[in-house]
């Protein structure tokens, strides 16, 4: 088998495996907040088929760029290909999470997001920011951790994120990113770990 088929095939593995992986990893307080998520799946599955496709056109016209070149080279050329693959398909599920409703279990969600951030950054007074969109959620949620011992302040300034929330040290000093955001990011280490395994084993 060619280097290049093994790498179609490998991206195709990837894209469409993947995809299911990084769902059920997420927490299954974030899978039940996303209304519709049945059917965000399968719209995701449509985006991820139209990008496995675009990226085979794009190993062709690699195959023919890298012939007669160094094996080195043309894993270099693959990976930056595969890399391309797995960003876009990253995007394309950043898109489809920020243009879905929220259920009632997100709130659930919130609070915990809060509690785990404030755990972790162990300070006694700190500032909460949060997107335009969850901004009363947010409040609601921080409202019912009055009793709490450390001072929790809602700043009014958005940030540009899909969800979540992120926590800082009024100093500004400590910061707990623990939005939807990066959390999806979290899985791209693992992603191209895999594909890594998944090519050596092809070889």
């Amino acid at each position: 088998m060619s280097s290049t088929s093994a790498l179609e095939q490998t991206i195709s593995k990837v894209l469409s495996q993947k995809e299911a992986d990084l769902i059920k990893q997420l927490d299954v307080a974030y899978e039940e907040s996303i209304a519709n998520l049945e059917s965000s799946r399968a719209k995701l599955q449509s985006e991820y088929t139209r990008i496995v496709e675009g990226a085979k056109k794009q190993a062709e016209n690699l195959r023919r760029q890298i012939v007669g070149s160094s094996r080195l080279a043309a894993r270099n050329k693959q990976l930056v290909l595969i890399e391309t693959a797995v960003n876009e398909a990253f995007e394309k599920a950043k898109t489809t999470l920020r243009s879905s409703n929220k259920q009632q279990d997100y709130k659930a969600l919130i609070t915990k997001m809060l509690q785990e951030s404030i755990s972790a950054i162990a300070t006694d007074e700190v500032i909460i920011q949060c997107n335009r969109d969850d901004f009363d959620l947010v409040k609601k949620a921080v409202a019912s951790l009055s009793n709490n011992n450390v001072r929790l302040t809602l700043s009014d300034q958005p940030i540009d994120v899909i969800g979540g929330i992120r926590i800082k040290s009024i100093d500004g000093s400590t910061i707990y990113d623990n939005t939807l955001d990066s959390r999806i990011e979290r899985f791209k280490p693992l992603i191209r770990k895999n594909i890594v395994q998944m090519l050596r084993s092809e070889e």
